[in-house]
């Protein structure tokens, strides 16, 4: 069997961008992958193309040699964008080896650890009472966690007060849910070291399953002084683009979940080395899952066959969006995925659907500032 062909869909659904990836081989077998960095859909796209000479008349079997050339075979190692190419065209390898093979993906990892995968949604935050009804909401449909973000307000996120309120919802939360369903923070890197040190503090009490992202990325000895500061388990590297930038969080101690993004980090092929590098320093898998159905069943295979597993994020319950592109999702109930039965990851997608389907934009994330008008991390 050799590859003939990738072909790129950068799609804009409800406001939102998406970018998949279909490799054609002789055979007629395809396979599905999906990139993440969402705001720049049209970057990733010509990094696909330039990606595609690499692999065109190869094996497609030859994962781990493919995933070696097209990280390093531009001599410039790949950065989030590259890496982000990459990851669309691993998943889509793994999807074909497992159909070629007729077994789901998870038995190609060494099958299956667990019998299914929790997920925590995004709930909603435009206020606190909204917060507390989408809990009460999530909670009802089955999900065992809650999760929202560090709020702003119209536009505007000064830390201080950032921190005060942040530490208010997360008691009238707990309050209002209980002792037994699980609470996630993110941050989204909006604070400081000393921020982010002064709400882990006061937050100690309310037991959260963890905070995420309490800091900016670039710089990650940073964590090593909010890491001494506090018990509050710790989740951070949805933005890392390969093992290498896992190192130093990793091999420090200095998180307690990892928040692998399979999408952007290089595919399953790196995911997993990532995992089991964090088996040995027993730092679990958070994996970053707020894209569409082909990265929730990439997460899926690798949180099955992973024994050092913590939590999928997963924003929606599998087969409530995107289902005219992909009209066969992975299975779900009760806030678990399910193992798939079918060969590959588990989806259809239907080719003719994408090809219609509104092209991406080449819009920017929402903003935010502080009070005097600089910029601030969103």
């Amino acid at each position: 069997m050799k590859i003939v062909g990738i072909e790129p869909f950068a799609v804009e659904v409800n406001g939102r961008n998406f970018v998949f990836c279909v490799v054609d081989t002789d055979e007629g077998l395809a396979g599905i992958g999906e990139a993440g960095l969402t705001f720049r859909a049209h970057a990733i796209v010509g990094a696909l193309r330039h990606l595609e000479p690499l692999i065109v008349g190869e094996d497609p079997a030859r994962i781990e040699h493919l995933w070696q050339v097209m990280f390093r075979g531009g001599f410039f190692p790949g950065g989030n964008v590259v890496s982000s190419a990459i990851s669309a065209i691993d998943i889509a390898l793994w999807d074909i080896k497992g159909k070629a093979l007729g077994v789901p993906v998870y038995e190609l990892l060494g099958g299956r650890v667990r019998d299914r995968v929790v997920c925590y949604p995004h709930n909603r935050t435009e206020s606190l009472e909204r917060l507390i009804e989408s809990a009460q909401e999530t909670m009802a449909a089955g999900w065992r966690f809650v999760r929202w973000h560090l709020a702003e307000r119209d536009g505007v996120l000064e830390p201080r007060q950032a921190v005060r309120e942040g530490v208010r919802w997360v008691e009238a939360v707990r309050r209002a849910v209980g002792d037994e369903v699980e609470l996630c923070l993110d941050v989204h890197t909006r604070l400081d070291p000393s921020d982010a040190i002064e709400l882990a503090g006061a937050l100690e009490p309310y037991r959260l399953f963890f905070l995420e992202d309490p800091i900016r990325s670039e710089n990650i000895a940073s964590f090593r002084r909010l890491r001494a500061a506090t018990t509050i388990p710790l989740a951070a590297g949805e933005q890392f683009a390969d093992k290498w930038q896992f190192r130093e969080l990793v091999e420090h101690d200095l998180i307690d979940y990892a928040r692998v993004d399979l999408c952007i980090v290089g595919g399953l092929s790196e995911a997993r080395k990532v995992a089991g590098w964090c088996e040995t320093h027993y730092i679990r898998l958070a994996t970053h899952n707020p894209l569409g159905p082909v990265s929730s069943a990439a997460c899926l295979h690798l949180n099955l066959a992973t024994s050092n597993f913590g939590v999928q994020e997963q924003p929606v319950r599998p087969g409530s969006v995107l289902t005219d592109l992909f009209p066969v999702q992975v299975p779900w109930a009760d806030g678990y995925l399910l193992p798939p039965a079918t060969p590959g990851l588990g989806v259809e997608f239907d080719r003719q659907a994408l090809r219609r389907a509104a092209p991406a934009n080449t819009g920017s994330p929402p903003r935010l500032r502080r009070a005097d008008g600089a910029f601030h991390n969103w």
